[in-house]
């Protein structure tokens, strides 16, 4: 007990480890990851309080209080409502035992230690969630100025309509229209499986 205690406080006990796939099914993430939905992990962090599971939909964080508690909190953060900011890696210097990468999703900052050895499964993470978020925010821009278009559009077509007697069919048509390209716009810019880039850039 002091053993767990004394790791505990010293922080010894946080500093994680890379999960290897082989092993992904015996990780207590793996009951929350819907498989029925075709979820796949992609990279796994273990320390003895928390797990910090890649999907290719989200991230999911068993919360641990710490190392002797049991009780954990289940948090699970999609890529496209959570969007990631702010990644950085912290390599370890010459007495170091550990790296740490460090990311925000939406309010929830993290700042994860991993053990040195698993440096260069870290970089691929790192490469990974550099390439999200820069999709997601490509994707963002893109979408304001998609709406904005179509709000010009929208103008221009409703006062051409005030000269013509159907207002009502034309409204119908205009409206129809606003629904299906606002749904073929997103469809292309929210993206919500980012499967592919794990696949590009995870290499465990």
């Amino acid at each position: 007990m002091f053993g767990k205690l004394a790791a505990d406080v010293l922080g010894l006990s946080d500093v994680g480890v890379v999960v290897k796939p082989s092993d992904y099914d015996k990780v207590d993430s793996d009951d929350y990851v819907m498989h029925e939905d075709n979820e796949k992990i992609y990279f796994l962090i273990k320390s003895k309080s928390d797990e910090y599971c890649f999907t290719n939909l989200a991230l999911i964080h068993l919360d641990g209080t710490s190392a002797t508690s049991k009780k954990r909190t289940l948090r699970r953060f999609s890529y496209h409502t959570h969007k990631i900011t702010d990644v950085s890696l912290e390599t370890a210097g010459t007495v170091d035992l550990d790296v740490e990468i460090k990311f925000t999703m939406g309010a929830e900052h993290y700042s994860i230690d991993v053990n040195k050895k698993h440096l260069e499964a870290l970089k691929d993470l790192y490469k990974a969630l550099i390439k999200i978020s820069s999709m997601t925010h490509e994707n963002e821009v893109a979408m304001q100025h998609a709406q904005e278009s179509l709000h010009v559009a929208q103008s221009t077509i409703s006062s051409a309509m005030k000269l013509s007697a159907d207002i009502a069919t034309q409204f119908q048509t205009l409206n129809q229209y606003t629904f299906d390209w606002l749904k073929d716009t997103q469809e292309k810019y929210v993206v919500k499986d980012f499967g592919k880039v794990f696949e590009k850039y995870i290499h465990n």
